[in-house]
């Protein structure tokens, strides 16, 4: 079995093998190309395309971003994300339809055992032995997660849901639910009586017309 196949099996793994560092490294040197980028540059996208796993037809990035696998990572279409996106996809990540991330959103797929032998050792010839596992994170269709929040491995959010500023997301959220805390935790539903619509200026209808469908 490879280090890629244990961590889709769910099994330990080891993080520093040449085979996932090579697997990292060519995600790490994207986002570094893609981060030094002008937002206004036509061919930013395109490197977006080449280290994710699948993605829509419509999509932004607004950058800084950082995967660690890009790879592992499949998004729906019309997706948007702020400022610092950070993804550690070891597992496999799912993003539905028209999701969007506030600022310093960081999805971590990955963990260490607690035990502190099992998680960091060191051979005989001085070189540290890590060890991870890692669960998949599920993101519904319609989802907005605002800024700082942190979605842990193992968590399935709900389509239409609202995850609260700097939440930390550690167990399942329904669908249609705001949720908010550290640790997160479903608030109430999303209704009717949360819409704003109110605010949109006359003039401003046919603009917003795909919003109030």
């Amino acid at each position: 079995m490879t280090e890629e196949e244990k961590i889709f099996a769910g099994k330990m793994f080891d993080p520093r093998s040449l085979e996932l560092r090579n697997i990292k490294h060519q995600a790490h040197v994207a986002c570094q190309k893609y981060n030094a980028m002008d937002e206004y540059d036509p061919d930013r996208m395109k490197i977006i395309r080449n280290i994710i796993g699948k993605i829509g037809k419509t999509f932004y990035f607004q950058g800084p971003i950082q995967f660690n696998y890009g790879s592992h990572t499949f998004i729906g279409e019309n997706f948007f994300a702020n400022f610092n996106l950070t993804v550690m996809d070891d597992a496999r990540i799912y993003i539905g339809d028209n999701v969007c991330f506030g600022p310093n959103v960081s999805l971590m797929a990955t963990t260490h055992p607690l035990p502190a032998q099992e998680r960091m050792g060191l051979d005989e010839n001085g070189h540290t032995t890590m060890a991870e596992y890692a669960e998949e994170i599920h993101i519904g269709s319609n989802v907005w997660i605002a800024c700082n929040a942190v979605i842990l491995g193992g968590v399935h959010i709900g389509n239409n849901a609202v995850i609260g500023a700097g939440s930390v997301v550690t167990k399942d959220i329904p669908d249609s639910y705001l949720a908010f805390g550290n640790p997160c935790r479903p608030i109430r539903p999303i209704t009717e009586a949360d819409s704003k619509k109110d605010l949109i200026l006359e003039a401003d209808q046919s603009h917003f017309t795909y919003n109030l469908k």
